[in-house]
């Protein structure tokens, strides 16, 4: 009797601590797949009223192809700021001058110009995620970089989730990455 009193009153409390360690709740999880990625991010970014934080590999800005989809998004980002939302902006940037490293600083040469809050990570690490954070409740999550080839060959899978508790979890971990990076 005592163990199944004791079990009693444990259940509501592992329960709670299984619930919370197997997932968070979203609202809706969709799954964006290879060129599908550019225009739900061109409206996420379109769309927002608030923030905007990306954390990104890779992004290519390129000066001889203006409509490139990567170019259209960092164009988006700069108009999303002058419209009064909030934009950060983490990327992945190393000491020595490889392909990655040379794309990130001149696209974060062109955030930074357009008022954008660019940050670099620590060049002890390598941020290899790709996501985007929207509104403190919709996030962008895959293998998507914005790079031409990414944008319009690759086959790549992302998932856009509809839940405050994602984004609020990724939004403390960009400020962690943020935190031990370096402004533009």
């Amino acid at each position: 009797r005592k163990i199944a009193f004791a079990l009693f009153l444990l259940l509501p409390i592992v329960a709670f601590h299984i619930q919370s360690s197997f997932g968070l709740p979203a609202e809706s999880i969709e799954i964006v797949t290879d060129t599908e990625y550019f225009p739900v991010a061109q409206k996420l970014i379109k769309e927002a009223k608030t923030s905007i934080r990306v954390m990104m590999f890779e992004m290519g800005y390129y000066e001889d192809r203006a409509t490139t989809p990567s170019n259209l998004l960092i164009k988006e980002l700069i108009d999303a700021k002058k419209r009064g939302v909030k934009v950060e902006v983490i990327l992945e940037v190393r000491e020595d001058a490889d392909r990655t490293s040379k794309r990130n600083r001149h696209s974060g040469k062109i955030l930074s110009d357009g008022g954008v809050e660019v940050i670099f990570d620590s060049p002890q690490k390598t941020t290899h995620a790709k996501l985007m954070i929207v509104d403190a409740q919709m996030t962008l999550l895959g293998s998507t970089n914005w790079t031409y080839y990414a944008l319009t060959h690759n086959h790549e899978a992302s998932l856009l989730i509809r839940s405050k508790e994602v984004a609020k979890e990724l939004t403390d971990y960009f400020n962690q990455v943020k935190a031990a990076g370096s402004k533009r």
